[in-house]
């Protein structure tokens, strides 16, 4: 499979995760404000969902951008990105139709958390077939934000037990941490560009 194949099918199934989504967004039958509050849970939901699946799709873009070489490895680990993705709607519509009950919101938090190491598993099968020498190795570095957000999630999956208020904030707390697009890929990539344009001038 290609490269350009395999970002394309991605792409596919990730705005089939963002319809799938909108459509919890249940149409009020009245006609005032009021008919809208208890679609607020739901709402605010939606708008964190939607943020973390958009943060996936900028940044697996971004990584595909670095790839060289797609093989089984990559095949697979994409693949197991893209199922605990596939699992964020129902636990997006589940967490708010129960106003952020303590394990619908726990849940959330796991499917978020599995989906932070396949993200990492499809990195590190990219670089494994890429080499520790490639684009993507360089730019990825120790990945202290990875890091950083799955024990942030690890927490939160914790504090949901607590007071689901406190899981919920830990998660705009990451969505906010990756929410400025990451610019290392794209940075590595230029210099990679430009040190390679000088190598040619010079040849």
């Amino acid at each position: 499979m290609t490269k350009g194949r395999l970002e394309a099918f991605s792409d596919g199934v990730i705005a089939i995760i963002i319809t799938i989504m909108v459509l919890e967004l249940k149409v009020p039958h009245g006609t005032d404000a009021a008919a809208l509050r208890p679609l607020l849970p739901v709402f605010l939901s939606y708008v964190l969902s939607f943020v973390n699946i958009g943060i996936y799709w900028s940044n697996h873009h971004h990584l595909l951008q670095a790839a060289r070489n797609v093989d089984g490895r990559v095949l697979w680990a994409n693949l197991l990105l893209l199922f605990w993705l596939s699992l964020v709607p129902f636990f997006t519509g589940w967490m708010g139709e129960n106003h952020f009950a303590s394990l619908p919101t726990a849940l959330y938090g796991v499917v978020l958390l599995m989906a932070a190491y396949s993200y990492l598993l499809l990195q590190q099968a990219i670089i494994a077939a890429d080499g520790p020498s490639s684009p993507l190795a360089k730019a990825v570095g120790a990945d202290r934000k990875g890091r950083v957000s799955r024990v942030v999630y690890l927490a939160a999956v914790a504090g949901a037990f607590v007071r689901p208020w406190i899981a919920w904030a830990l998660y705009v707390a990451v969505a906010l941490l990756w929410f400025v697009p990451d610019r290392r890929i794209e940075r590595t990539l230029k210099r990679e560009a430009a040190a390679g344009g000088t190598a040619g001038e010079r040849g």
